[in-house]
């Protein structure tokens, strides 16, 4: 291959070697053993192939406006087959009166029905077609690519090139005990079937293999860094269950647990017991109680003489986690501060000095938390919260502020897909808090129209009527956040018109916004000054007002189905029922249309989370810090749960009876994981 061919490959897909070009597959198969009748054809099909015979042929039209017309016919009727390019070449290559097999696009023009530019293939009855093998592969290009001819069909020639040089130097990656346990297609034979399969069943066979080795392959390096968390990164022993966390659950805890927050204590008592490091998932939806059992863990720490942290994303979800802890544990029980970047010099300089001198048991915070500046004398627990937020680096930072590591408790109010959790989290323990505390109501959702506005508003004033309080909240336009104030600015305008002075009070809150004015603002939401919050998305998490009933979220269609689910959280956090309003335009595609039918159909957000991961796909939910675990070029986690579970359960059993990989028969493994050992191995930080 020339530079210029190479030079484009790599550029326009990301090919730079063999391997990445044996691994540039199709993206779907044209069934050549299908044929049609001229009279079955319309505009609507994607392709079809045909017998008939080439009937007539001529030239129409001069210079640039040049084309060959070809009358093409079978036993049910005659159409056009038309070309644009190469006329002279054709006109003397075709042959009128002959037999062909023709494939292309059916379209329909000046109501005759026609084939642009058809794949041409003389037949002869009782011989099998050249080049026409059953399944045609049809590969991804790009306009730069087809200038060098690498069109479908020229990538499909490098392949066929490509297999017959390098097809005896195919090996085999897998162990074969794991080939036969599975059933699975050799390597090099599934290689050759993807990209020209013979049979359909030949296809699936191919793509259920390289699939397998895409998820086993993520599973063996996780579940191995899983291993070496227990193994070789001990953890502090947390002993006791102390007088500090038992006085707070038999004296201080205003309410009873539920069983779901029981479970995920006692799983964590266990681990930190043990003496492994600790490094777990809590997913629990939002309003499920996931402080509390933060907050517990965090005590068990300091009932066996350690300091722990707790790292929000946000100042507004830090204040908020840190008032809820202070007013949970009341006076006596443990020392908490609060440290964020807008924390006085002066305090910051006591906080210091308390965390060294080890009397300051927990600190709360945001990014600060990681700065140098801030040691703890014995840090023992770190809980992050909305993890996802935060990169690999930063949570490792927190990790190295003990020789010893801290336990690390990680916790998400986005409920992750099952497939999703087992792929990206899949060396962390998860818990699940899948119960709601008792007494709350389930949150109804109703989809109004821009012109059910009046009723929107007609509903918003019984609400406050009865004392309730209201969020309004307007999408984040990312592409400007001018254009987005002056949106909010707009509907502020409608709302001061429908709710004046002195009879309502509206608190304002934007992104743009200094944070003591935020904060000013949402006090007198909590406070109840004001009975509505007019907001966009910085209100998603950390405001909890019980007395906020209703949530209205404005052009609903812009958001993903995860944020409408955070936002929902906002309302139902007391005991009376609680609204949550999605208005929308009329003009919606489909995927909005199925975004809010779901909002509508149900609360719960594991349910949620499956949906939005089939309308995004994970790249798009994992976000960026993820995204490079999940290099996925044939499993698709929305549809292949069975397999990965398959993959997963067979990886286990695999460390249960080598956790080495020192068994000869599983030298493959142990190479592959000694070649794919990153420099820097940040995987064992949760």
């Amino acid at each position: 291959m020339g530079p210029g061919r190479a030079d484009v490959l790599r550029t326009e897909l990301g090919i730079h070697t063999f391997g990445d070009l044996l691994r540039h597959y199709p993206f779907r198969y044209i069934d050549r053993t299908q044929f049609h009748k001229i009279a079955q054809l319309n505009p609507d099909m994607p392709a079809a192939q045909i017998i008939g015979r080439l009937v007539h042929l001529e030239e129409t039209g001069e210079r640039r406006g040049k084309r060959l017309v070809g009358h093409f016919r079978d036993d049910t009727g005659t159409m056009e087959l038309v070309w644009f390019q190469s006329v002279s070449w054709l006109r003397k290559s075709l042959q009128v009166g002959s037999a062909y097999v023709i494939y292309g696009k059916p379209t329909v023009f000046n109501n005759q029905l026609s084939m642009t530019h058809p794949e041409m293939e003389l037949y002869q009855p009782g011989t099998k077609l050249s080049g026409s093998m059953s399944l045609q592969p049809v590969y991804s290009s790009t306009e730069k690519l087809k200038k060098y001819n690498l069109d479908s069909k020229g990538i499909q020639k490098l392949q066929a090139a490509l297999l017959e040089s390098i097809l005896t130097q195919l090996t085999e990656e897998l162990p074969d005990h794991l080939v036969h346990k599975h059933q699975l297609m050799p390597l090099p034979q599934a290689l050759v079937a993807i990209h020209f399969p013979r049979s359909q069943q030949e296809l699936l066979a191919a793509i259920r293999r390289l699939k397998f080795d895409e998820l086993f392959y993520i599973q063996l390096k996780l579940l191995k860094n899983k291993l070496l968390n227990t193994q070789k990164y001990k953890g502090h022993r947390f002993a006791v269950v102390g007088e500090r966390f038992n006085r707070f659950y038999h004296e201080q805890l205003p309410f009873a647990l539920t069983n779901a927050q029981k479970r995920v204590i006692k799983e964590i008592r266990k681990d930190t017991a043990s003496g492994a490091q600790l490094n777990r998932l809590v997913q629990g939806d939002v309003g499920s109680g996931k402080t509390v059992v933060a907050l517990m863990s965090m005590l068990l720490a300091v009932d066996n003489g350690f300091q722990a942290c707790l790292m929000a994303p946000t100042e507004i979800l830090a204040q908020q986690h840190y008032q809820s802890i202070r007013r949970l544990l009341g006076n006596g029980i443990a020392s908490v501060q609060l440290l964020t970047g807008s924390t006085p010099k002066k305090d910051r300089q006591i906080i210091h000095r308390q965390l060294e001198d080890g009397t300051l048991d927990i600190l709360v915070g945001t990014h600060a938390l990681i700065e140098d500046a801030v040691r703890f004398k014995n840090l023992g627990f770190v809980v992050i919260d909305e993890q996802h937020r935060f990169g690999v680096e930063q949570r490792a930072r927190l990790w190295r502020k003990n020789s010893i590591p801290p336990h690390m408790l990680v916790m998400t109010a986005t409920p992750i897909p099952r497939t999703l959790a087992m792929t990206l989290y899949g060396d962390l323990d998860i818990s699940v808090i899948d119960e709601l505390p008792a007494g709350r109501k389930p949150i109804k959702t109703l989809h109004f129209y821009e012109s059910s506005r009046l009723r929107m508003f007609g509903f918003i004033k019984e609400e406050i009527a009865k004392g309730r309080q209201v969020y309004i909240v307007y999408p984040l336009i990312k592409e400007s956040e001018k254009m987005d104030l002056l949106y909010l600015e707009a509907g502020l305008e409608l709302l001061m018109k429908e709710f004046p002075l002195p009879q309502y009070h509206i608190s304002i809150v934007h992104g743009k916004m200094a944070v003591k004015d935020k904060e000013w603002e949402m006090q007198r939401f909590v406070k109840g000054q004001t009975q509505i919050m007019v907001a966009t998305t910085v209100i998603e998490v950390g405001v909890d007002v019980p007395n906020a009933s209703v949530m209205v979220i404005e052009n609903a269609e812009r958001f993903g189905l995860s944020q409408l689910h955070q936002l929902r959280g906002r309302v139902g956090r007391g005991a009376e029922q609680s609204y949550c309003i999605l208005m929308s335009n009329h003009k919606l595609s489909k995927e909005s249309k199925l975004r809010l039918e779901t909002m509508v159909r149900t609360n719960d957000g594991f349910e949620i989370a499956e949906a939005d991961l089939r309308l995004r796909g994970p790249g798009d939910i994992a976000g960026t810090q993820q995204s490079g675990v999940l290099n996925l070029k044939l499993a698709d986690l929305t549809t292949d749960q069975a397999l990965l579970t398959e993959v997963r359960n067979s990886v286990i059993d695999l460390f249960k009876t080598d956790p080495q990989l020192a068994n000869p028969i599983n030298a493959l493994l142990r190479e592959y994981l000694t070649r794919a050992e990153p420099t820097i191995s940040w995987e064992k930080i949760s």
